[in-house]
């Protein structure tokens, strides 16, 4: 069966500064569900800020298994009411998948329970990520490291909850060093932050950040269905006789 995606962004930068639009002309959303979309198991939809109810209604999450996320300064645009609603859906088993400055964001903050805050720098440095945990299948077919030659810096401390797993520890020229994937499970749904993704370098056109991200499309997607338990709900009777 295949796994049905959506791709949010605020497709903000992309119309108001000139040097992302000609990275990224068709949004950040297009370029990354054009080649998710290529994916024979895989059903792409997008979904941006402006669109009503910022294209998140509960129809379209209710039929959607893994939402992808980039934001960055428009934040605190995004309605509380979707928030909530987005958060409901990954605790009954929606796939969740923050890139970027998506760290920042109302739905990461309220999914890890912090203030989600970090170091940054922004002077297109090389960054190199390390894979530490290449058996996991979101790292599968990655070499044991792969570099963006120009990136924005994230550097530790990355004010976050322990992360279940920790898959790629990014490296940069600067010296400063950064936990570039990481996983959680929160309710029934699984959750994976990548790093890298800054607007004004092509990030999503490198092979290796596309690899990542159809490879954690496919490990966030549900395993079992939602069965919701009832507060309050009575006892069945007991399987053993008392």
């Amino acid at each position: 069966m295949a796994i049905k995606v959506t791709v949010w962004n605020e497709f903000y930068h992309e119309q108001t500064n000139e040097k992302v639009k000609a990275i990224y002309p068709e949004g950040i959303h297009g370029c990354i569900a054009e080649f998710l979309g290529k994916e024979d198991d895989l059903v792409v939809r997008t979904a941006t800020l402006e669109m009503p109810e910022h294209g998140l209604t509960q129809e379209v999450l209710d039929d959607t298994d893994v939402l992808v996320w980039w934001g960055h300064c428009r934040h605190g645009d995004v309605a509380d009411e979707i928030v909530e609603r987005v958060k409901t859906r990954v605790l009954e088993g929606m796939g969740f998948i923050g890139l970027h400055s998506t760290h920042k964001s109302k739905i990461f903050g309220a999914l890890m329970g912090t203030h989600c805050s970090l170091r940054w720098r922004e002077i297109a440095e090389k960054e190199r990520i390390w894979v530490v945990e290449r058996s996991h299948p979101i790292t599968q077919g990655l070499p044991g490291y792969f570099e963006l030659p120009h990136e924005e810096m994230y550097g530790e401390r990355f004010e976050i909850p322990a992360p279940d797993e920790l898959l790629m520890i990014g490296w940069f020229a600067g010296g400063e060093v950064f936990r570039s994937g990481i996983t959680y499970q929160r309710g029934y749904g699984r959750i994976f932050y990548f790093q890298p993704g800054h607007e004004t370098f092509p990030i999503y056109y490198d092979e290796n950040v596309r690899t990542v991200i159809r490879n954690a499309v496919r490990w966030a997607a549900p395993l079992n269905k939602y069965e919701p338990v009832v507060a309050g709900l009575h006892a069945p009777e007991p399987l053993e006789k008392l």
